[in-house]
């Protein structure tokens, strides 16, 4: 990057034991690349952020992958906060739908603005529109994609629509997370292919894709390598000077891999750093740094917000036993008692995170806290 961004999980940059880093897309040429049009989703799922405030896209249903020009790259010299409350209300509102019919798929801030936004489902099942919301302080407004900068590339060997576990299709898990990097996008997700969970390379500006790399990795809770659960949710960080993805699995293996071994069409098997406890799928997660020193958190569907410190993971040995009983091993976390019912988090500084919440009744909130 050529631009000083704020890590944090949306935009996934690289930090490590110092923060910062530059990167290899030279000013101007990601939005030169893009052209103006009709940017027609089928979907909206994970988002990330790369330079020049381009928004990247997952779109599950069409098997590709969009960067969209949000011309929203202007710092907020206040990084001010941002709060809605009843924010599902306000956004099915919008749209003309009941808030039972809004699902909210993915959470960013823009590093180099302070702006959220969110993708969204408008209806449920495959009639569902895309939609992406920008949210700047309180103003809620959606953005414009029948004219905007845009570029999209497909995915190869995607998975079908057979339904799974739960009635899931494996076509909703082609595209699980996305991170920027260096010129590079990390596309977790799963493939069509025999080792199916995989990490697709994309060039940035976008060049047709290459074969994805399967990824292998020590489940304890299951007692056993696994080569078909996708990536769950992922960042980036440096580890003794060296890029690494740190990915989070269902149920719940906390994995390092060496980007070095993230290569076209290749096989790459993780190491198992933690066990953070079954019956649990993350949900998101950031890097921040506090007080000098790094930390990991992850929201999860049943195990809360996790503190995790990365002090130790250079040395940190593979779990390579199961780990039996909804028991946890390796790296240390601590629970973060005060955040319950978080779907979605990102950084906006390292002094604060940017969550949405969903109350026992229902009601869906958006709010900026300070990081533990």
């Amino acid at each position: 990057m050529t631009m000083n961004f704020n890590p944090g999980r949306a935009a996934k940059w690289l930090i490590g034991l110092s923060v910062g880093l530059a990167g290899t897309v030279s000013a101007g040429e990601l939005t030169d690349s893009l052209k103006v049009g009709k940017a027609d989703l089928k979907s909206a799922g994970a988002l990330a952020f790369g330079p020049e405030g381009v928004l990247f896209v997952g779109d599950t249903r069409a098997g590709a992958i969009w960067a969209i020009a949000t011309k929203d790259a202007v710092l907020d010299a206040g990084m001010s906060a941002v709060d809605v409350e009843n924010l599902g209300k306000k956004a099915a509102d919008r749209l003309g739908i009941p808030a039972a019919d809004l699902m909210i798929n993915d959470l960013a801030v823009n590093p180099a603005s302070g702006v959220v936004y969110l993708s969204v489902a408008r209806g449920k099942g495959p009639d569902a529109q895309p939609v992406i919301f920008r949210i700047e302080k309180d103003k809620l407004e959606e953005l414009d994609l029948d004219s905007i900068a845009h570029a999209r590339v497909e995915l190869p060997a995607l998975p079908d629509n057979a339904k799974v576990e739960r009635g899931q299709s494996l076509r909703n898990d082609a595209i699980t997370d996305l991170a920027y990097l260096d010129g590079k996008l990390y596309v977790a997700g799963l493939s069509n292919e025999e080792f199916s969970s995989r990490m697709v390379t994309l060039d940035v500006p976008f060049k047709p894709a290459g074969q994805g790399a399967s990824v292998e990795i020590y489940h304890g809770a299951h007692g056993r390598y696994e080569t078909k659960s996708p990536i769950r949710t992922f960042v980036t960080y440096r580890i003794q000077g060296q890029p690494h993805l740190l990915a989070a699995y269902t149920c719940t293996p906390l994995v390092k891999l060496p980007v070095k071994d993230v290569t076209k069409g290749g096989h790459v098997k993780g190491t198992t750093v933690a066990e953070l406890g079954n019956r649990n799928r993350p949900l998101d997660m950031i890097v921040y740094t506090r007080d000098g020193r790094d930390y990991i958190l992850m929201a999860n569907s049943a195990r809360g917000v996790m503190k995790i410190p990365t002090e130790g993971l250079a040395d940190r040995g593979a779990i390579t036993e199961p780990v039996r009983g909804g028991g946890v091993a390796g790296q240390p976390f601590e629970t973060v008692e005060s955040l319950k019912g978080v779907d979605h988090l990102d950084k906006l500084d390292d002094a604060r995170a940017v969550i949405l919440t969903r109350t026992e009744a229902g009601q869906v909130d958006l709010k900026t806290i300070p990081t533990p």
